[in-house]
């Protein structure tokens, strides 16, 4: 079978081929992008209000930000419960909720700066208390909602 050339099939009136066109990165991952980051904007906003009603005294542990951590990784555990066992959510629910909302709202970088503020104004047994009891009390607060969503629905399933 002989493929005929270019030129002599433009010219016999066949179509010229046209480059394939690539689509954009952004065109499946940009509604992803925009959800997550408008709910780490409203996540972080969220934070910031609860840094606002509760502030930590100088020195003082800073309750606040403990708080939010224990109760976002609590949420974000039935979160994950509920999306993966119970409910067949919107492909972009995930990104904005879990990354986004909650991604926002609990935070390492406010926890870090915390126990470097506290260590630097001469706190440091409640600097290494915030630095352990954060990671351990987020940990457990997360396996606690998902093991307490678990049971609620296989009891809810009987």
């Amino acid at each position: 079978m002989r493929v005929p050339h270019l030129k002599s099939a433009t010219a016999a009136g066949a179509a010229t081929p046209q480059p394939s066109r690539r689509s954009s990165p952004w065109r499946g991952q940009g509604p992803v992008v925009a959800v997550v980051a408008l709910g780490g904007g409203i996540g972080a906003a969220a934070r910031y209000a609860a840094s606002l009603l509760w502030p930590a005294p100088t020195g003082g542990f800073p309750w606040a930000i403990f708080g939010v951590n224990l109760l976002g990784c609590a949420v974000i555990g039935v979160f994950m419960v509920v999306i993966s066992d119970v409910w067949a959510a919107h492909r972009l629910v995930r990104p904005f909720f879990g990354t986004g909302v909650l991604g926002g709202f609990t935070t390492f970088s406010t926890y870090a700066v915390g126990v470097q503020q506290l260590v630097d104004a001469g706190h440091p047994r409640t600097a290494l208390a915030y630095l352990f009891a954060t990671p351990l009390g987020a940990l457990a607060a997360v396996w606690l909602a998902m093991t307490a969503a678990r049971r609620a629905l296989a009891w809810r399933r009987r």
